[in-house]
C-alpha cells in the first residue's frame, strides 16, 4: 500500500507540474511579450549592441516565436544565460523558450524536462589554436591545455576524443565564451576547443584575428536548435512551426521583399504558408497569418543565416550543412499542409 501510494503521489506531482507549465501560449498573449533565454554575447548567434538591441541567429528564433504569436517581432525580453544557467531558467519557468547555440543531446532531451523544437544550425566541435604553436592537426595536442567553457557538451566530446586517440590534455573552464577567449588570448591555455562556429565568432574577438588558425578536424555532431519545457504541447508546436516557417519560406522562394506578393497571388503552397488559405494558424491558437509576419519582420531561413553568420556578416561562414535539403545541405521543413 505504501509503494501505491508512493506511485500515486509521484503521478499526482507530475500532472501537477505538465498543467503548470500548459498555459504558456495563453501566458504569452497576455503578458504580450516572449521571455526568451539566450547567449551572454556570441557573435553571429546572441549578441547585444551599444543601444542594447539584440541580434543573431538564436535572437532571430525568438522574433520569429513573437511575431507568430503577438505579430511583432519585437515583442521579446532577453535573458542572457550562461552555459551553466540555461536549462534551470526553463525548467523553473524564468524563460518561455531557450534559443541558445544548444546541442540537441539524448540526455537533454529525455531526462530534464525538456523538447528540443528543431534545429536552426548544424555544427560541429573543433579547436582554435595560435598560429605560433605550429600546430597543424588535433592529434599533434599531446599534453596541450584547453580552455573549455563549463556546461557544455564539449567537455564530455574532448575527453572522448583524447582517450579514442590516446592523448592527454590538462581542462581549463570558464563560465562564459568571452572568458574562455580571454583565457585563450591570455596564454592561459594552447587551445580553445568549441562548436566551430563560435571558434569563428571567438577569433574575431581576438586583438588579432590572423593570429590563430582553426584546425581541421570536426569531432562531434552539434544540432543546435530552441528548447522548451515538456508538457505543453500547444506551445512546443508553435516554436517548432515558427523555425519550420522560416525554412520553409526559403524552399518557396518567399522572403521578406515578396511576402506581401507570396500572400495575394502565390501558388497554392505560398498562400497556406501565408495565411490567405487554409486554417494553419487556427490549427495553433494563434493569427492566420502568423508565418508571413516571420517573414515580413523577421524573414526567411537564408535571410536570417546571411544576414548573422553568413555573407553579410563577420564571420562569412558558409552554408554547408545548412542549405537547403535540395542545394547540398540538410536544413528541411515539413511541408504546412
Amino acid at each position: 500500500m505504501k509503494q501505491l501510494t508512493s506511485v500515486i503521489a509521484t503521478g499526482l506531482a507530475l500532472s501537477l507540474s505538465l498543467g503548470a507549465q500548459a498555459g504558456t501560449l495563453e501566458d504569452v498573449q497576455k503578458r504580450g511579450t516572449v521571455s526568451c533565454g539566450v547567449g551572454t554575447g556570441l557573435a553571429g548567434f546572441s549578441q547585444k549592441d551599444e543601444n542594447g538591441v539584440w541580434s543573431g541567429l538564436d535572437v532571430d528564433v525568438c522574433r520569429a516565436v513573437a511575431a507568430a504569436v503577438l505579430g511583432d517581432a519585437s515583442k521579446v525580453q532577453y535573458k542572457p544565460l550562461t552555459a551553466k544557467e540555461r536549462f534551470t531558467a526553463l525548467q523553473s519557468g524564468e524563460i518561455d523558450i531557450l534559443s541558445r547555440n544548444t546541442t540537441w543531446t539524448h540526455t537533454r532531451d529525455t531526462s530534464l524536462g525538456l523538447n528540443f523544437a528543431g534545429v536552426n544550425y548544424y555544427d560541429g566541435q573543433g579547436f582554435m589554436v595560435s598560429k605560433a604553436l605550429g600546430v597543424k592537426s588535433a592529434l599533434e595536442l599531446d599534453g596541450a591545455a584547453v580552455c573549455i567553457q563549463a556546461g557544455t557538451t564539449t567537455e564530455l566530446n574532448l575527453a572522448d576524443y583524447f582517450r579514442t586517440n590516446g592523448i592527454t590534455y590538462n581542462a581549463i573552464t570558464f563560465d562564459t565564451s568571452d572568458q574562455t577567449r580571454a583565457g585563450f588570448e591570455s596564454g592561459r591555455c594552447d587551445v580553445l576547443t568549441s562548436d566551430q562556429s563560435q571558434l569563428y565568432a571567438l577569433r574575431i574577438g581576438l586583438s588579432d584575428p590572423s593570429s590563430a588558425i582553426v584546425l581541421p578536424e570536426v569531432i562531434s555532431k552539434e544540432p543546435l536548435g530552441p528548447v522548451v519545457s515538456q508538457g505543453d504541447d500547444a506551445w512546443f508546436n508553435v516554436v517548432r512551426w515558427s523555425l519550420m516557417a522560416m525554412i520553409e519560406a526559403e524552399f518557396l522562394g518567399i522572403d521578406s521583399a515578396s511576402a506581401d506578393k507570396a500572400k495575394a497571388e502565390g501558388n497554392p503552397s505560398q498562400k497556406r504558408l501565408m495565411g490567405s488559405e487554409g486554417d494553419a494558424g487556427a490549427k495553433m491558437g494563434i493569427p492566420a497569418d502568423w508565418a508571413y509576419n516571420i517573414v515580413k519582420q523577421v524573414g526567411n531561413y537564408a535571410e536570417s543565416f546571411e544576414r548573422n553568420v553568413g555573407s553579410g556578416s563577420s564571420l562569412k561562414i558558409a552554408r554547408g550543412l545548412n542549405a537547403q535539403w535540395n542545394k547540398g545541405g540538410i536544413m528541411y521543413s515539413s511541408p504546412v499542409r
